[in-house]
């Protein structure tokens, strides 16, 4: 469930952004976003290229980014879709509605009420940004009503755990593709690691430690180190930590042993290699590489273990 939303939100960020960038945003600009976007979640784009088309007229990329949008929106077939994933994490809760609260499951069940029937149209016509800011502020009263009404046992670790694992996996993956993008194009671009700052919650915070300038190595730095960053990697890693030592061991103990580790070994690598490797690219994506399995350690400790280690 929480894995699902906390996406949803993360989406939402983006595709708010995006569709920002229609209004006064350079052609190449757009096409780079969406081409960020597609190449974080490892899905082509209807029509299957990520060319970016820079010489394409205003009138072609407004079309583009419609049908791009509805992809990544409603496409009801599109597993990375705001709808699959939303429709997802409200299946979920609906199967565990014993053991989350009423205002929990509420503000889930008014959200799809109020999207169920929409598609792409519906929105564009007026402003798509404010329907994903919207999303976006759903997903924050759900957190909001998990916060003040959720009993504090091993439902909510699980909660933290899932939330933060999706959270380090997306940020990672968006600073990879951007530094593929910047040596495709043999350049860095300001405005790209600006966006990335944007849907990261990060902008303010960035000038105020390094100032107004922005620039690809002090963006990954704060992105990844800072410990008191909400959307950090550092901050997600000491998190997961924190939570698998408040469950404890479950039935598959081996796995959780092994998956302790890995959360150990993702808070060094971001707090203690990170600094003295240059290397950055290949660290993110160890550190996606680790936080999969990561994911599949939790999974075979709690969840699917071998019957038999469970006696």
């Amino acid at each position: 469930m929480s894995r699902y939303l906390e996406r949803t939100e993360l989406l939402c960020r983006l595709l708010r952004l995006q569709t920002e960038s229609l209004v006064d945003r350079p052609v190449r600009d757009i096409h780079a976003g969406w081409q960020r976007l597609y190449m974080s979640l490892h899905r082509l784009p209807p029509g299957g290229s990520l060319d970016i088309g820079i010489e394409e007229s205003d009138e072609y990329t407004l079309a583009d980014s419609y049908t791009l949008a509805g992809d990544l929106t409603f496409d009801r077939v599109n597993p990375d879709s705001v709808w699959n994933c939303f429709a997802q994490g409200r299946e979920n809760a609906r199967q565990m509605r014993h053991r989350i609260s009423s205002e929990m499951w509420q503000r889930l069940n008014l959200v799809y009420l109020r999207i169920r029937s929409l598609d792409i149209q519906d929105i564009w016509v007026s402003s798509p940004e404010a329907f994903y800011a919207e999303m976006g502020a759903d997903i924050g009263a759900f957190s909001g009503a998990a916060e003040t009404t959720m009993y504090r046992d091993e439902g909510w670790s699980f909660l933290q755990i899932g939330r933060f694992i999706e959270r380090a996996q997306f940020s990672a993956e968006l600073i990879v593709q951007q530094i593929a993008i910047d040596v495709e194009a043999g350049e860095y671009r300001e405005g790209d690691w600006l966006d990335l700052l944007r849907v990261s919650n990060a902008l303010e915070q960035y000038n105020l430690r390094y100032g107004i300038s922005v620039y690809p190595g002090d963006v990954m730095d704060l992105l990844v180190t800072d410990p008191m960053l909400p959307s950090s990697l550092s901050r997600s890693f000491r998190a997961i930590e924190s939570e698998l030592d408040s469950i404890g061991a479950g039935p598959g103990a081996d796995s959780f042993g092994a998956a302790r580790r890995m959360a150990g070994r993702l808070s060094a690598l971001v707090q203690y290699e990170w600094p003295d490797n240059l290397d950055r690219e290949d660290l993110l994506n160890r550190a996606l590489e680790q936080s999969r399995e990561l994911h599949s350690l939790i999974n075979s400790a709690y969840f699917d273990y071998p019957v038999a280690g469970a006696s």
